[in-house]
């Protein structure tokens, strides 16, 4: 199975360090990370042939935007529909494997975006798949958006890449699922500092999602949520809506 690398983001969050395509060993993670990800799905990702999402964001007039994707991990083939910079309707779809070949436009615009916009959607499996993370546990720790507290876990991004030192902090409950987000930049990009729910969980297939991410950026106000979101199971051409 070919999982996403990393790739930065420009102009709009997140996103930084580019991360070979292999997962972190279990002597590289806590035993709560796999824990984290098993409860997301990761022992049935193997049936998934493709997964279907539109990606959200409201942080204000100057940052609101919709784009829509259909991802095919074992071919890591991506299908894009949404707007470039200008405004313009845009609809793309490419191996990822062959991204050195495609345009400008997919190689500095649509693939940036997905990245950012598969991670927000599928964070918890890459705490298993990325080699570039070391996962440190932390134990308990005050919510730094709600009252009480949670398990907090910390993933750094470091070495090559673009922006080494990303770091996420997740505050997870005692159901392994994550609760809020804390999530610093390593480099110069802002908005540099992202806090934010994990909420409305709906499970498509096998695979359980968070679809609403609400919060500050910077201290502002800031929501980030998904809508259509499915599955494809092997062997079947119907998708199966998260409900």
């Amino acid at each position: 199975m070919t999982k996403a690398s990393r790739v930065p983001v420009i102009g709009v969050l997140l996103i930084g360090v580019l991360c070979p395509a292999a997962r972190v060993s279990a002597q590289q993670r806590p035993a709560i990370a796999e824990k984290i990800a098993k409860t997301y799905g990761l022992d049935s990702f193997g049936q998934i042939d493709a997964i279907r999402y539109t990606f959200h964001i409201d942080a204000g007039p100057a940052l609101k935007f919709s784009r829509s994707w259909v991802w095919e991990p074992k071919t890591d083939q991506v299908s894009y529909e949404g707007k470039d910079k200008a405004g313009n309707p845009v609809k793309v779809t490419y191996s990822r494997s062959q991204l050195a070949s495609q345009s400008a436009q997919v190689k500095n615009e649509v693939d940036p975006g997905f990245i950012n916009d598969q991670y927000w959607l599928l964070f918890p499996f890459h705490l298993v798949w990325d080699a570039g993370a070391t996962i440190t546990d932390e134990g308990m720790k005050k919510l730094p958006l709600g009252k009480g507290t949670a398990h907090k876990v910390v993933v750094k991004y470091a070495g090559g890449g673009y922006t080494p030192g990303d770091t996420w902090m997740l505050f997870v409950g005692k159901d392994n699922r994550i609760q809020e987000l804390e999530f610093h930049h390593g480099g110069d990009a802002k908005p540099s500092v992202v806090i934010a729910t994990w909420a409305d969980y709906k499970k498509a297939g096998p695979l359980l999602f968070s679809l609403d991410h609400r919060g500050k950026a910077d201290g502002k106000p800031f929501r980030l949520f998904f809508s259509n979101v499915a599955v494809k199971l092997s062997g079947s051409n119907d998708w199966v809506e998260a409900k």
